[in-house]
Order: structure tokens, then sequence, then C-alpha cells
């Protein structure tokens, strides 16, 4: 019998950690957290100081049950989770959850930034206790993340029609895309000429090399921060004058001056420069970076993912240095190690992220990595090594040329040759980086041959283009997180959540990596911004403004530092919350409302009341219960109002012109024609069963039904909702006669412009390839079937010709799973973009998710 029971997050670090230990330890997994805020309730006693009200997750009471049963038979109880505040609170609940079971006394907390025998043996000889503020630090995240979601959220979702959420990081980094994306189509460019020539020596080499203008009578031209210098030349008449001059001129040398730079290294990796660096080189989403990461920790390679500190241990300084002495020389090695500064909230205690081992060489890794592993290991192997190396020496020659006669023209041309590689000969990647650009972002590098001041050139060409200024480039997810980490907002740990929910509340859209919100954001974010303008005209203070975020972020390190108390926080929190709420509750005009009830109030004949499902929708009815609402001194939300309008339109022939006209009321769209056709067809048809997919029940006949419901209240349909009843028709076409005769009759075969993620048809063609599916899966009511999902999506695929980007992101994530058997997966896992392998999980594994 084991004396000691140790406690780790993950399954995989268990098992790594458990051969270190050796018989006297037995080491399992807590899988995450064991215990949360209720998830159906606000779980937070803000009345008695904002005590939460934690509960066992699904997950966690099946684990703590294990756990306890383990920790009977054991003296002692190490808390090993990682080194950070969540870590810190999965220690503090697992402690809480199993006190009673083992003495408190007997409890100890133990943390190590790599997996590696001698850190682990080392984190075992001096085991501390569990750090309350840190605990505390990641509580008041917990809880404040909680208020906005629970008691923000219903605000939204009352305000704008498919809103899900609004986070406190989650919505400020939206606010951000939003705003760069209005500052892209609010932008006017500027035509502008850019003139250059293709020019030789007279004499040998007589190798061509491009000059560029770059001053007109010393006054520059071109583009600076993306607007026209006032030398620039902007007009056809403007470019043919110059060119007339220029065609019987000469050009000549008039300067050549060489400089040497210096370039350092960057710091070693921290985890917003890693997802960053991981997305531009290797072309990874900040999620899939965390979870390769999270592999390479957990199988020994590298120290813990999730820092913000650019602090190296001092033995790994040694080692780093002894390598690269020997393994590149003296003259790359500076005279002492190179630090870098990190920001004032860092955790110096922390490491930033590097090889455990740095004599561990990329492709020698002495384990089986996949294809994505094995880059990101090089990626952070090279960054770590050469952010210890001397700086690379650069000269950088520049040639001026000369021309003109009424007017002095002034071409250059640069050239770089590097003097000395220094950390480049580890990491020659960032090489291109400081290569000088133009005001456009382009560079200016070219080959230029010996040249000398005062010789003549032959003009074999000249280069005119007619450009346009560029707007600021739209936000992609590695440049949105370093916007978010310069302004302070959010934490190594929350970067790569923070994307994804962008991406799952559909807040936003990826297109060729960059981040473009969708029409629901930007109405999101409107109502935050009009919000913004009536707390400031009472002088109070937005929640989802940056600085506001980035304050509550630092007094959350001021918390982990022992600073301030928690709880202290949260009551300087808690009245924004409140007043941002009240502050959001748009309402209709009363004004508006009454003239609405007036016009209404000429109404003799309602339209019949119709049931669809539960809901009965009777006019009269609603009428009468908005009119009495109002009258009792309640005022109508923004959406009621709009419904009460619409509802107006709907009567409009019994409405006085003279009040229809005031109220701006316009007939609605009559049902088509082919509408009430196309559901005479699908009539009485035999229906596919109800399927459930993620949160939502597909139901065909549940469908047909409400849209017939919604005819015969004299609606048109949706664009959307006409496209899917096409889509019903040829899905059971086959219970239709006359099929092809209906098809051309109602004009089915028209082909619609439909653009197609390239990604869909391969990856779907990939799993005629599985065999061997993962068990269905029941979590409450919901049943998840891979193989069903698969299926469902292909045939929507083939009537539809496209998925949503929800469902090519779902897609994605499942096809990972049947990676082995998929024998082309690292070819398409490289094309586009997909997570790296993962085995599915046993039945009773998933049945505990």
């Amino acid at each position: 019998m084991s004396k000691n029971l140790v406690i780790v997050e993950s399954p995989a670090k268990a098992k790594k950690i458990n051969k270190f230990l050796g018989k006297d330890y037995t080491v399992m997994a807590s899988v995450g957290h064991v215990r949360d805020l209720p998830p159906k309730k606000l779980g937070v006693k803000v009345d008695n100081d904002f005590k939460p009200e934690y509960v066992a997750t699904t997950r966690g009471k099946k684990i703590l049950k294990e756990l306890k049963a383990e920790a009977k038979k054991c003296e002692n109880v190490y808390l090993a989770p990682d080194p950070d505040r969540e870590g810190e609170a999965i220690a503090w609940h697992l402690f809480e959850a199993l006190k009673k079971t083992v003495p408190e006394e007997n409890f100890y907390r133990v943390t190590y930034n790599e997996i590696t025998k001698p850190a682990i043996l080392a984190a075992f000889e001096n085991p501390e206790k569990i750090d309350m503020d840190r605990v505390n630090a990641q509580q008041a995240r917990r809880i404040l993340d909680r208020l906005v979601g629970f008691q923000g959220s219903p605000v939204v979702r009352k305000q704008i029609r498919g809103a899900n959420s609004v986070g406190r990081v989650q919505t400020v980094a939206l606010r951000l895309v939003v705003e760069r994306e209005k500052e892209i189509s609010g932008f006017k460019p500027e035509t502008y000429f850019t003139v250059g020539a293709e020019v030789r020596k007279q004499e040998a080499p007589l190798d061509p090399f491009t000059v560029k203008l770059a001053r007109i009578n010393n006054e520059p031209i071109g583009v600076k921060d993306r607007k026209l210098l006032p030398g620039a030349v902007k007009t056809q008449e403007q470019l043919e004058g110059i060119q007339k001059e220029l065609d019987n001129s000469p050009l000549k040398v008039g300067d050549v001056i060489t400089k040497e730079v210096t370039r350092r290294a960057r710091p070693p990796f921290i985890t917003s420069t890693l997802q960053q660096s991981a997305s531009g080189a290797l072309g990874y989403a900040p999620a899939r970076t965390m979870g390769i990461a999270q592999k390479l920790y957990e199988n020994g390679l590298i120290t813990y993912m999730r820092t913000d500190s650019f602090n190296i241990a001092a033995t790994a300084l040694d080692e780093c240095r002894g390598f690269i002495g020997n393994s590149y020389g003296a003259e790359y090695l500076p005279g002492k190690p190179n630090f870098y500064k990190s920001k004032g909230a860092a955790q110096e205690a922390h490491e930033a992220i590097r090889p455990t081992d740095v004599a561990v060489q990329p492709g020698n890794e002495g384990m089986k990595l996949d294809l994505a592993e094995q880059k990101l290991y090089k990626l952070i192997w090279q960054r770590f090594v050469s952010s210890q190396m001397v700086p690379a020496r650069i000269s950088r020659r520049t040639v001026e040329v000369e021309a003109g006669s009424e007017n002095t023209y002034l071409f250059r041309a640069t050239s770089s040759e590097i003097v000395f590689p220094g950390y480049m000969k580890a990491s020659g990647i960032e090489a291109a980086a400081d290569k000088p650009k133009n005001g456009e972002g382009e560079s200016t590098e070219t080959v230029l041959p010996p040249l000398a001041r005062g010789e003549n050139l032959d003009v074999l060409d000249w280069l005119t283009e007619q450009k346009e200024t560029k707007p600021v480039a739209r936000y992609t997810e590695a440049s949105l997180i370093k916007a978010l980490e310069e302004n302070g907002v959010g934490r190594p740990s929350t970067y790569a959540a923070i994307m994804s929910k962008l991406d799952e509340r559909e807040y936003v859209v990826k297109e060729k990596r960059s981040l473009i919100p969708t029409p629901l954001g930007m109405e999101l974010v409107d109502l935050v911004l009009k919000t913004e303008e009536k707390l400031k005209s009472d002088n109070k203070v937005d929640l989802f403004e940056t600085r506001f975020t980035a304050d509550m972020e630092s007094k959350l390190d001021e918390v982990e530092e022992g600073k301030i108390e928690w709880t202290a926080m949260m009551q300087e929190f808690y009245p924004s919350l409140l007043e941002w709420i009240e502050h959001a509750k748009e309402t209709a005009d009363p004004v508006f409302v009454q003239k609405c009830f007036q016009a209404l109030e000429n109404v003799t004949e309602w339209a019949e009341p119709v049931k669809s499902g539960r809901r009965v929708y009777d006019d009269r009815k609603t009428f009468g219960d908005l009119k009495e609402k109002v009258g009792v001194g309640a005022k109508l939300s923004k959406r009621q109002g709009e419904m009460l309008h619409k509802m107006c339109c709907r009567y409009i022939k019994q409405v006085p012109e003279e009040l229809a006209k005031e109220l701006e009321l316009v007939e609605p769209e009559a049902v088509r024609p082919d509408t009430v056709r196309k559901l005479e067809l699908l009539a009485g048809l035999k229906y596919e069963e109800p399927r459930t997919v993620g949160k939502r029940t597909y139901d065909d006949g549940k469908f047909i039904s409400s849209l017939g419901d919604q005819v015969k209240m004299g609606k048109r349909l949706s664009e959307r909702q006409a496209a899917y009843l096409d889509t019903l028709l040829t899905k059971y076409s086959g219970q239709i006669e006359n099929f092809e005769a209906i098809r051309k009759e109602l004009g089915l075969d028209e082909k619609k412009d439909v653009v197609a993620d390239p990604a869909i048809a391969p990856i779907l063609a990939a799993f005629g390839s599985v065999t061997e599916w993962a068990e269905p899966v029941k979590r409450g009511k919901r049943v998840f079937d891979d193989k069903e999902f698969i299926e469902s999506l292909a045939g929507q695929f083939k009537v539809k010709g496209t998925l949503s980007d929800r469902q090519v992101a779902a897609l994605k994530r499942v096809v990972a799973k049947y990676a082995t058997q998929i024998p082309n997966y690292a070819d398409l896992q490289e094309q586009h973009e997909l997570p790296a392998p993962r085995k599915p999980k046993e039945k009773t594994a998933e049945a505990a998710n």
C-alpha cells in the first residue's frame, strides 16, 4: 500500500510522474477542476461578501469518489496541479473536498515548472502549503466572470436577437475587432504614383538593380502612417511631368552610405509571444498552439507554457551557455547571460517557455512526435538558444542616385549583408524582420553591385506604378492577443479561450486568418458603445472599456500578491456591473408606443390566433397585455417596441392614413406564392427522426410545421427560411411524385453562388477510411454520435454545397479523433490547419465528461 497520494491534473502527467516517484507514491489525475460554481444558477451570495457556492462538477463527482477511496489508504496527500492561479485553485478545491478524509496537516502543495525527474524530486523534497492569495485571485476572477455572464448576458439577449452572452474580457476583445473593422470601412484611400528605375553600371559588373524615387527637391514622397506625404506624386499630370524631365536627365550616384547595425536576439517565449510566433511562422491558431505545447510539457520536453515571465533558472542558463560555446564557438557567447525585463505584473518565480534540456535538439527528442509537435518544439528551442547568443551584425549599404535639371530627384536603394550572424546562427527565421520597409510595409531591399560616388548609371527601364493608400490590417488572432497584452487585458491562461469564445458565439468569423466581426458581433458592440455614452453622461465608468478591464486585471494581480482582499475588490467592482446593466437596458420611446396603441385601437378585425408548438400567437391579446403593462407604469423594451410597430404594419389597412404616415407604416411583404405550394408538397411526408447536434435539435417535421404556422399568420419567410425550405424539398424528393418536373416548375435548378471552405470536401472524404467509430455518448438529455454527425454534415454539404463556419470548426475537431485511421492525415493537417491527432476517449471516460 502506498503511503502517499499525489494528485495532478492530467492522466498523461500522472503516468510520467509516477515513474519518477516510485512505489511509495500513487499518482492520480483530477482531470481539471472537480468543483465549480453551479451551472444553472448564479451561485454567488452577493449580499454575503460574494461567498461562492461550489458544487462538484459532473465529472468531478466520479473522480472525487475515486480520490477519496485512495486517500483513505494513504498518510499524506500531495497536491500537484499546474503552477499558476488555476492550478492553485484546483489544489485548494481538492483540499476542501478531501480534508475530512486525511488530516489537514498532512496535505502538501508541490509545484514545478518542468516534468523532469530532477525537477519533480526537488519539488517533493521542498513541499509547501497552498497559497491562499493566489487561490483568492482565481476565485475573484471566476466570480467576476460569473456575475458578468449571469447578470449581464440576459440584458444583451433581450436587446439583440441571437446574442448569446457578454464576457468581461471577451467583449473587450470583440470591441477591438469591431473598432478596427469600422476604421477599415471608414478609410478613404488616396491614389498616388511610385517612380523607380531599373539601372545598371556602365562597366562590369552589369547586373541590373532597382532604385526608387525617395525625394523631390528634398521633400520626402510616398506614404507614412498610411497617409500621403506632402511631396507625394498624386496626379497623372505630375507623373508625366516628372517622367518627361527624367527622360532627358542622366542618373548619377550621389552618395554611398555604409553603416553597420546591431540586431539583438528576442527574449525567450512567454505564452502570448509563443501564440503570436506560432501563428505567423506555422499558421497555428492559439488554441492549437496551447494544445501542442501542453503535450510537449507533459512529455517533459518544455517548461510550463502559461507564463508571462522572461525569467530563466540559473542552471538552465549555465547549460544553455555551455551548449552555445561547444556547438557554435566562443564568439557566439556573450560575456555574461542576456537578461530580459518582464512586465511589472509578471511572476518572476515562473520561467519563460524553454526546452527542459537544451542538449535535446529538434529532430532528436528521443520520442515520437507528430509533425506539429516537432515544429513547435523547434520554434521554442531556437528562440531559447538564440536568446542567449550575441547580437547579429549587419552591414547596410544605401546608394543615393541623383537626377533632374529643373528639379532635384533623389533615388535610393538599400542592400544588407550579414557581417556576423550572431544569434541568427540558431534562429535564422527572424533575419528578414530587420530589413527596411517603406510606408506600406513593403521591403526596400535589393542586391547592389560595387558603386562609387559620381559614377553614371544607365537606365534600362522606368518603373511607375499607380497605388492607393491602404487601411490598417484586420486583426488576426495573433495580433489581437498582442493588442490585449499591450493594453493589459487578459492573462496568459485566458488568451486562447478568448479567441475560441469569439468564434463559438459567432461574433467573429475567420477569413484567411483575419478576424471579421459578424453582424451579430457588430450589433453587440454598438450596444456596448451606446451604453458607454449613457454612462459617461452620468459620470459612471464603462464595464467594457479597455482601461477599466486592464485595471481589474491589475487588481487581481494585487490580490495574488496579498496587497488587497479579494472581497474588497469585488465590492468595488459590483456597483459598476449594476450600473452597466441599468444603462444597457434600451427601452422603446413612450411617445412612439402610445402612437402605436392609438393606431391599433382602430383595429376591428383581428387575425385568428395561431398555435405553433406550445405557444399561441394572438395579436389582440398581445396588444391588450402590452397596453396593460404600460398602464401600470412599466416601460416596453426596444424589441417589444419593434414588435408593436410590426403589428401596426400588419393592420395598416385598418389604421387611419394620417396615423399610418406618421408611424411610417409599410405593408408587410406578401407570402411568396410558391411558398404555399412547397409546403403542400412537403405535407404528410415521412420525415427523418429528430437529431441532436451540440446544443441544437434538428426536427424537419417540426420546422415545416412552424413555417406553415408562420404562413397562416401572413408572414413572409426570411431568405434563410426560404432557402432551407428548398433544401428540404430536395432532401425528401424521393417521396414526391414527378419531382423533376416540379423542380423545374419551382426553379430549384437555378444555381446559387456558394463559396465553400476548401477543407470541407477533403475532410469528409477522409472519413471514408474510418472503420471504427467512438461509441455514442449521452450527456444529460443529449446524445453525441460522431458517425451520425459526420453523415449529417455530408448530407447537408451534398445538398447545400457548403457548411456554416461553426459546422466546419466542429468537423475539424472531430476528424482529429480519427487521425490514426486516416492515412494522409498529416498532409490534411498541414494543408487545412487541422488540430493535432487525438485518441478517441473510451466509452467510460466519455460518459464521465
